[in-house]
C-alpha cells in the first residue's frame, strides 16, 4: 500500500509535460488543480504539498529525514523517467527545483520539517506563476 501511495504521490509530483493534446503543463494541471477549474491556486498548492510529506514521512515524526528525502527523490526521477516529465515538451524546471531537499530546508538542518516544507508553499507557486496572475495555468507553461 505505502508503494502504491508513493507511486501515486510521485506521479502527482512533477507532471509538468504536455499532454496528448498538446496543452503545456496539462499534467501538472490534472494532477494539482483540486476543483479542476484550469487554475492552480496557491491553497491548491499548501494542500497537495501537506499531503505529499504525509505520504513520505514515513516513520510519521514530522520531519522528512534525510533517508525519507531519498525515497522522495527515487521517486520522483522514477516518476520522470517512466512518464517523460520535466523540462521535455514544455514543463519548467521550478517544479523539480520546489520539491528538493536544498530548496524545502529552511533552516538547513538536513531535515525538512512539515512547517518548512508547507511553507515553502508561497515560494514554490511564485516561481511556478510565471506570469504573476496569482494563478498556475496552462500559460505558465512552455517558453517564454
Amino acid at each position: 500500500m505505502k508503494t502504491f501511495l508513493i507511486s501515486t504521490a510521485a506521479i502527482a509530483i512533477l507532471a509538468t509535460s504536455v499532454s496528448a493534446a498538446g496543452t503545456p503543463g496539462a499534467g501538472f494541471l490534472d494532477s494539482w488543480d483540486g476543483d479542476a477549474n484550469g487554475a492552480v491556486t496557491l491553497a491548491e498548492i499548501a494542500e497537495k504539498r501537506e499531503n505529499i510529506f504525509f505520504t513520505f514521512d514515513e516513520n510519521g515524526d514530522g520531519s522528512l529525514t534525510a533517508e525519507e528525502y531519498v525515497a522522495f527523490d527515487e521517486a520522483r526521477a522514477a516518476d520522470q523517467a517512466s512518464e517523460g516529465h520535466g523540462n521535455k515538451g514544455g514543463g519548467h524546471g521550478q517544479g523539480a527545483v520546489g520539491m528538493t531537499l536544498e530548496f524545502n530546508d529552511v533552516d538547513g538542518s538536513g531535515d525538512v520539517s512539515m512547517a518548512e516544507f508547507i511553507g515553502q508553499s508561497e515560494a514554490w507557486f511564485a516561481m511556478m506563476d510565471r506570469n504573476g496572475d496569482g494563478e498556475v495555468t496552462s500559460a505558465d507553461f512552455g517558453r517564454q
